[in-house]
């Protein structure tokens, strides 16, 4: 029964053959100083997985993960976590699209585990990611945020390069995106998709690029009608609002046409704000 369903921690595949495989994790910590801005208080890294801080120009500081393997297969294991205290406010991205390359052996892991503080902000924007032929990948992403807190949250998934005419034949992919407000399970999105959901319609309908857009703030309603508004042609949407939560859905031929929609969504939430710079647009 649906109701009886309940949201399990991730765990790890056990690799068999253990092969020679990219392992990373990189952590950030943000604060809020007496003067109102939010700065670096702790970063760890190892392996494959880096954190930066570029400079901008822009009151909110950028937090940019990077993946030096330059992609995810099959055994590798990758984690990316962001902290932000109480009052902090900050935006999160990664450096470049991740893409998941064809699986000899084994599950490519992927782990995002984000905190917001009392009156934290963060906007959560990594970039897409990209699916190859023959790629087997997880994907677990958790969020902890406290019952004030504001969450924006875009992903995007492309499926194959189209540029290179390729074609999904084979691949597996799971993602798992949780997030707690005040300790309380508030959205649970369990996705599992393979070659069989790409073509037909009651499921993705040929789209070879899909988005999701969370915003959870205390005032998130109010945005609904503006963001319905803003759907280009080529692109289908739609958009619910409810219990402090907005959640948009995108589906596109391509994935140029969508991101360029998804930044208009994006300007609208962000009050203004310009895009990570690391967006390429």
């Amino acid at each position: 029964m649906l109701n009886t369903l309940e949201p399990q921690p991730c765990e790890t595949d056990a690799l068999s053959p253990r092969l020679q495989r990219s392992t990373g994790s990189a952590r950030v910590v943000m604060r809020r100083k007496a003067d109102g801005t939010t700065a670096l208080a702790d970063l760890a890294q190892q392996g494959c997985a880096k954190a930066m801080l570029p400079r901008v120009h822009a009151p909110v500081p950028e937090v940019v993960f990077l993946n030096t393997a330059g992609g995810v297969t099959g055994g590798d294991s990758l984690s990316y976590r962001l902290d932000l205290e109480a009052g902090a406010q900050a935006t999160g991205a990664t450096q470049t699209a991740e893409r998941t390359y064809r699986s000899s052996a084994g599950t490519g892991e992927m782990r995002v585990h984000l905190t917001l503080g009392s009156g934290a902000r963060l906007d959560w924007l990594p970039q897409e990611t990209i699916l190859f032929d023959g790629s087997a990948t997880r994907r677990c992403t958790e969020v902890e945020m406290a019952a004030d807190a504001t969450l924006l949250w875009c992903e995007t998934l492309v499926f194959g390069r189209a540029a290179m005419g390729e074609a999904l034949s084979r691949f597996a992919f799971r993602d798992d995106r949780q997030v707690r407000r005040d300790g309380k399970l508030v959205l649970w999105e369990p996705l599992t998709l393979d070659a069989t959901h790409l073509a037909p319609r009651a499921c993705l309908g040929g789209a070879r690029a899909i988005a999701t857009v969370a915003f959870l703030a205390p005032d998130a309603e109010a945005a609904r009608d503006t963001v319905r508004r803003l759907a280009p042609e080529g692109v289908d949407w739609a958009v619910s609002a409810w219990d402090g939560k907005l959640v948009l859905r995108a589906f596109a031929p391509d994935a140029q046409p969508l991101k360029h929609a998804l930044a208009q969504v994006l300007h609208v939430l962000r009050e203004g704000a310009s895009l990570p710079r690391v967006w390429q647009l």
